[in-house]
């Protein structure tokens, strides 16, 4: 299982350990990911994802996960996110029509 988060794209980052004598050993800062049941307005579903905590407040912020998903790059979404992105938005259309 990736250590990455499905809807930012974070991973883990490299950086050095830094002893009291100025000694650097190479170590990785992983991301604090969490599993979280989201639900989808729009699509009137849950969805289990991976998340960071970071993005957890963004979506509180943001209001909800179909607001942030219509704004994200695709980039930075993970396949299961884009697949949720394309529903979402088809949804949104079809309403708007």
């Amino acid at each position: 299982m990736s250590r990455r988060c499905e809807l930012s794209g974070v991973g883990p980052m490299v950086g050095h350990n830094v002893s009291h004598s100025n000694v650097k050993t190479k170590r990785r800062f992983l991301p604090a990911l969490a599993p979280v049941t989201l639900q989808s307005d729009a699509l009137g579903q849950t969805f289990k994802l991976r998340i960071t905590n970071a993005v957890l407040r963004t979506l509180d912020f943001k209001g909800g996960l179909d607001a942030y998903l219509v704004k994200a790059r695709d980039e930075d979404l993970s396949p299961r996110a884009l697949k949720i992105k394309r529903q979402v938005k088809a949804k949104l259309a079809e309403q708007a029509a």
